[in-house]
């Protein structure tokens, strides 16, 4: 890969239970993630996608688009800029910042349509 070059594009549509599946697995059980009447209560249009797991999808399409495995990521900065929304569909784009010998460097961010909800993410992988 080279610089400029775009990683294939990750599309993931998490379903409605994915809020509550995501809270088991990382013990974050904020109600503004599972329990729609209260997200509501709190101004929300309904529950929202943990900011994590944004992180991981933008984790996972870094790992495939260089056709890695989970142990060349070495590092993941993110910004969280929007909120997520379970049943529509997450696209992650991104592309080569710097490559140089076994390291690359990929530029990236997750959408939901127009509401990106990560921007200036940032993976290095080492391959």
């Amino acid at each position: 890969m080279k610089e400029g070059d775009q990683i294939p594009e990750l599309k993931v549509t998490p379903d409605k239970y994915l809020p509550h599946r995501y809270a088991g697995a990382s013990g974050d059980f904020n109600p503004i993630h599972i329990d729609p009447e209260f997200a509501k209560a709190v101004g929300l249009p309904g529950t929202i996608l943990h900011g994590l797991y944004g992180m991981a999808l933008v984790a996972r399409a870094a790992i495939l688009g260089v056709e890695g495995d989970a142990r060349s990521l070495k590092r993941l900065s993110v910004q969280f800029r929007g909120m997520g929304f379970p049943e529509q569909e997450v696209t992650v784009t991104g592309s080569v910042k710097e490559a140089s010998g076994d390291r690359i460097v990929l530029e990236m961010e997750a959408a939901q349509g127009d509401n990106r909800i990560i921007r200036n993410a940032e993976a290095e992988l080492e391959l």
